[in-house]
């Protein structure tokens, strides 16, 4: 990578974006700028297939408006790719030169396979995903995948998106029923010749783009879902076919005004439903999940990380990265509390039965409990709320990122049930019960490095009727303010694991 940001450029067939990433000199990486303009191109070619003079001058109007925004950032490095509205205009070459020879961009015809692989490393980076089929809605084309054990094993790239089916189906009036049935009718026939499609019943349709990103935001608004992130969300078959109905059946001023959908998109999210729904049953699919993270995502990461640009585990990866963009805590006492947290956890598995993502969840709040000291060290708890609520932690569920917000800020379980009310849809009494414990638990861990001077290395922990009793061997110093903060915490403690710590010799 040539300076401190890449400019990723996505002439699609709907829209035009520019995402720009930067890598700050803690390593971490973030999008700090982007820009998009709706175009349509799909739906603005004419009866021979080219893209009209008057439109190329338009997209190299908008194109030059994106380097004078990277210029700002002082970028060097603009990777700019092209899909399926310019791969199949009749003038393309015409098209290539003409932006090269008024921008001096060199643009990337992306093949449909070629989407297909960006779209899945973008998908695979950000999900906890092993196997699914993969769909990317654009305005002139889909793209569907099969992957299986986390590598892709069939691409297709079809012919048709939503805008394109929305200039020969036109939805502002509604979808009627016949019209509906063409949609699926082409779908359908495309599916046919890819026999692969259907063959693995119940697995997830994951889908990336803007199609399935909307249909999030508008199924969320419905259910007064209370999480603000679309990725990593689920939605069963029958919410989405209630929606789907209920959104064809309106006009589109009416479309235009539905809560979590943006206006430009009002009118194609009806044939781009279709064509996800008609995908679905063809693939037998258990339900559908949405990944924020797509194209251009897989972009960011085949240029920044060439050599490997699959994450082998996308939770490592985004906890190394919210740690980098906020390292105000010393990192060597981070770790100490990570590592006693896990120990104390292993030991206390023993007495009471915990659910398989206790561990994960003690893992990275015990990582992230300190974030919160960027915006203000002296109350840092609620600040570290909010910061991981709001972040991106890849390989999390929604009442996941929840539950591990709530343990790394834990101040007691009052204030958890206070700073979850917002999530109960996500959270149950249970989860609480848990977050009181794995709280209690960063929090003794805590205690056990309170001169954040890592003096106990190894740490012999057993039971002794209702007594925890830690004994660090060999510790390197006093253990004074440390044996004071456990004997502090002692009785809020007991009242959730019925054990009392005491920090020994």
């Amino acid at each position: 990578m040539i300076g401190q940001c890449i400019g990723i450029i996505d002439i699609g067939s709907g829209s035009v974006r520019l995402v720009v990433y930067e890598r700050t000199d803690n390593g971490g990486h973030r999008v700090v700028d982007g820009s998009k303009r709706s175009t349509r191109l799909s739906g603005r070619m004419d009866e021979s297939g080219a893209l009209p003079l008057g439109d190329i001058a338009e997209l190299i109007d908008t194109l030059q408006h994106f380097k004078l925004i990277c210029s700002h950032h002082g970028i060097t490095q603009i990777r700019t790719v092209a899909t399926a509205a310019i791969r199949n205009a009749a003038n393309r070459d015409q098209i290539l030169d003409e932006i090269h020879r008024e921008t001096g961009l060199f643009i990337e015809l992306l093949s449909g396979e070629d989407e297909a692989a960006y779209g899945f490393l973008g998908m695979i980076n950000s999900l906890q995903a092993d196997n699914g089929y993969l769909i990317d809605i654009g305005g002139g084309s889909t793209e569907v995948s099969l992957f299986m054990d986390r590598e892709l094993v069939h691409s297709v790239s079809f012919p048709f998106g939503c805008v394109s089916l929305n200039k020969k189906f036109d939805s502002k009036d509604g979808l009627m029923d016949d019209a509906l049935k063409s949609i699926e009718s082409i779908v359908m026939a495309a599916v046919k010749e890819n026999l692969w499609i259907g063959e693995l019943p119940g697995l997830p349709l994951v889908g990336v783009g803007g199609t399935v990103r909307a249909l999030g935001k508008v199924h969320q608004a419905a259910v007064d879902y209370p999480f603000r992130q679309t990725h990593n969300y689920i939605i069963e078959k029958n919410g989405v076919d209630e929606l789907y109905h209920a959104m064809r059946a309106m006009p589109l001023d009416r479309r235009r005004k539905l809560p979590g959908l943006s206006k430009d998109r009002a009118d194609v999210i009806i044939p781009g439903v279709a064509i996800l729904r008609a995908v679905f049953r063809a693939a037998r699919a258990k339900h559908y999940r949405i990944c924020g993270a797509g194209l251009r995502d897989g972009l960011f990461h085949s240029t920044r990380f060439p050599d490997q640009p699959k994450l082998a585990d996308p939770l490592a990866f985004s906890l190394k990265n919210i740690s980098s963009l906020h390292n105000e805590a010393p990192t060597q006492h981070v770790m100490q509390v990570n590592r006693l947290a896990l120990n104390l956890l292993e030991a206390l598995e023993a007495t009471i039965e915990l659910p398989p993502e206790a561990r994960t969840i003690l893992h990275v709040a015990s990582l992230l409990h300190r974030i919160g000291a960027s915006i203000d060290y002296y109350d840092y708890a609620p600040h570290s709320f909010y910061l991981i609520v709001h972040s991106q932690l890849n390989g999390l569920t929604h009442r996941e990122i929840v539950m591990t917000a709530a343990i790394a800020s834990f101040r007691g379980k009052g204030k958890a049930r206070t700073q979850t009310a917002p999530y109960r849809v996500l959270v149950s009494e249970a989860d609480l019960d848990l977050v009181g414990k794995l709280g209690l638990l960063l929090q003794l861990a805590a205690a056990l490095d309170r001169s954040e001077t890592q003096r106990i290395g190894d740490l012999l922990i057993t039971i002794d009727g209702t007594r925890l009793l830690l004994a660090p061997l060999a510790p390197l110093g006093s253990l004074a303010v440390e044996r004071r903060e456990v004997g502090e915490l002692a009785a809020e403690f007991r009242k959730h694991w019925l054990l009392e710590p005491v920090l020994e010799g």
